[in-house]
């Protein structure tokens, strides 16, 4: 009997594995898509900012090519060191912020992205963060965790695509700030405060932060399997560096 559960204990092991981060699974939006990121919402944000310019004051618009939105997603389980952290980036997204002539602290800002346009695992973006990121990850590792992460039992990215940040409030004297931002994910909203630094104002913009989000506050079942032998924690880093002009 101690056999037969040694070999279940270490099969349910190798299952667990494949399903978290080993297994390919076909995906509804493979990372490349030609899907547009402009939306509805992204195009009436584009009229708001357009009239707050007239208003006075200065509007920049994010590049996203010069931006950089990462998410760290760390493993968890009491068979974690079995698993991957990994690495999200929006190479992809829509932002703007307004500057009024009084000051950031009177301004707005607003970012959204699409959680089927995330890049996954980026070998450049991994090797840069040291030991806990280290691990090299085969294309169906990664495409597998892509699937897991975004699909049905987690995140619902073909129901809920979108994430979107919205400045509430925004205090303090340059270059520090701190903002109350509503968060939009999973079709919830949340508050939070983040803080901010704000640089190269006023012909240019550089706006740098990171906050953490727990998955679970916006009804997100973070993804396990086994009873939680492996799984993802609910806390994810999200860290970025927004140059506008």
């Amino acid at each position: 009997m101690h056999l037969k559960r040694m070999i279940s204990v270490l099969s349910g092991v190798v299952i667990a594995i494949s399903l978290l981060s080993c297994t390919a699974l076909p995906s509804a939006a493979p990372a490349g898509s030609a899907m547009p990121v402009q939306s509805q919402h992204s195009s009436e944000l584009g009229a708001v900012y357009a009239a707050l310019k007239t208003t006075g004051g200065q509007v920049f618009t994010l590049d996203p090519a010069k931006s950089a939105i990462r998410i760290y997603v760390f493993r968890g389980g009491s068979a974690a060191r079995l698993g991957h952290n990994h690495v999200l980036s929006a190479p992809a997204f829509t932002g703007y912020f307004y500057l009024p002539d009084a000051g950031a602290s009177n301004g707005r800002f607003d970012l959204e992205f699409r959680l089927d346009q995330l890049e996954f695992d980026n070998p450049a973006y991994r090797s840069a963060l040291g030991s806990a990121f280290s691990s090299t990850l085969t294309p169906e590792a990664i495409a597998g965790a892509r699937q897991h992460m975004l699909g049905h039992d987690n995140m619902q990215a073909d129901q809920y695509p979108v994430v979107r940040v919205h400045s509430l409030q925004i205090v303090g004297e340059s270059p520090k700030f701190a903002a109350r931002v509503q968060i939009e994910m999973h079709g919830q909203q949340r508050e939070m405060w983040i803080p901010l630094s704000v640089e190269g104002l006023p012909d240019a913009l550089t706006v740098t932060g990171s906050f953490v989000l727990r998955q679970t506050d916006f009804g997100v079942r973070p993804y396990s399997v086994l009873g939680g032998l492996l799984a993802v924690q609910d806390e994810v880093v999200i860290e970025f560096r927004l140059l506008g002009g």
